[in-house]
């Protein structure tokens, strides 16, 4: 029987609820598949706020550097909004992208063909969507130097820096083509070369990146503008999109609500290979924390779980199991299970956090 070292950080608000269905995935997998998982349980967000006064503990990053994955659930809530800039919840989960080096922010925009109805686009334009956005995370016009608001003559100016580097672009390029040979074996790189130098530079570092070390991947390239039109448009055209930080906010954005649920999108955030050649991985669902209906048993866990699929396929290579919960999941939903967050006005009575989790394990136990 395999082990794997996995961390788990539920966070704030409807991260426990959600996190401990993906417990009993994590259990099922272990009586079922043979593949058994050493895992960890620590505080993050508001939670480690309350126990230590910081939103992430040394030792919490610590078992994070060490883990073959993160997975967390949500942070932040309203608890905390007077709290200081450097001490809120939000700032634990960016010090372990920091840290971690966590450059590569994976956003799949899946559409299941039962939820099709929710998507403000034709279910003809988005039924079997499957497609995935690389974001580079970790530089771009969010962290360039010059930046701030400064006073010129007798108005203010506002100042942020595009700048990025010929190694942080081939690395996430990399990250791109790696992911496409694992999918349909297409990348198409997105930015603005018709009016930003960072823009030429992207697209000539992903060109030469693609040349000279994947040309059996199909690469093209779009400007972000005109890409935003064609996600709308017609989003299959695509596979994999790799862009940069503040496209790839923007771009990802409008993928995931191409699908019409936020609330079932997984994530991922890869870094540098570890001593063992895998990536350092933090998995996240794309949801907040929801206060509002923490502890009520309202949550949707399924993209707690997904992100836990995306664990097993990127950072454990095991494709087969990560099927396995990605269809437990689509035949719940094409069973007709609904969590609160999926019901339509004139529908039934929604399922619980738990009886989503059990419904997922049924479908597991029925694919065996």
């Amino acid at each position: 029987m395999s082990s794997h070292s996995l961390l788990l950080l539920p966070g704030d608000g409807i991260g426990p609820e959600v996190m401990s269905q993906v417990r009993r995935v994590i259990d099922w997998m272990g009586a079922n598949r043979g593949v058994s998982f050493d895992v960890s349980e620590d505080l993050v967000g508001g939670a480690a706020y309350d126990a230590h006064g910081t939103p992430l503990h040394d030792d919490t990053l610590e078992k994070a550097q060490n883990a073959d994955a993160v997975l967390l659930g949500a942070v932040g809530g309203p608890k905390y909004d007077g709290l200081d800039f450097s001490v809120k919840p939000e700032r634990g989960l960016l010090r372990l992208r920091k840290e971690m080096d966590l450059y590569a922010n994976l956003r799949p925009a899946r559409c299941f063909d039962a939820l099709a109805e929710f998507s403000s686009l034709k279910p003809d334009v988005v039924g079997g969507l499957d497609i995935m956005i690389v974001r580079e995370l970790t530089s771009g016009v969010y962290f360039g130097e010059p930046r701030g608001i400064v006073k010129e003559g007798n108005e203010r100016v506002g100042i942020n820096t595009q700048r990025y580097t010929e190694s942080e672009i081939s690395r996430v390029a990399r990250s791109a083509f790696e992911l496409a040979r694992r999918r349909g074996n297409r990348v198409c790189s997105m930015e603005k070369a018709n009016v930003m130098e960072s823009g030429v530079l992207w697209r000539d570092v992903v060109t030469e990146t693609h040349q000279a070390e994947y040309p059996d991947v199909e690469l093209s390239h779009m400007y972000a503008d005109a890409g935003a039109m064609q996600l709308t448009r017609w989003p299959k055209q695509f596979d994999v999109i790799v862009t940069d930080n503040l496209f790839g906010d923007l771009l990802s954005d409008i993928a995931a609500m191409l699908t019409g649920s936020l609330g079932m999108l997984p994530s991922a955030s890869l870094g540098a290979p570890m001593a063992g050649g895998k990536p350092k991985a933090l998995y996240e669902p794309v949801h907040g924390s929801a206060p509002d209906i923490a502890g009520q048993g309202k949550a949707n866990p399924c993209a707690c779980i997904l992100s836990f699929a995306m664990a097993l396929r990127y950072s454990f290579d095991l494709g087969d199991e990560a099927g396995r919960v990605e269809g437990a999941v689509e035949k719940v939903l094409a069973d007709g299970a609904r969590t609160a967050d999926l019901m339509q006005k004139d529908g039934g009575s929604p399922v619980s956090t738990a009886g989503m989790g059990d419904a997922v394990i049924a479908a597991l136990d029925a694919g065996l």
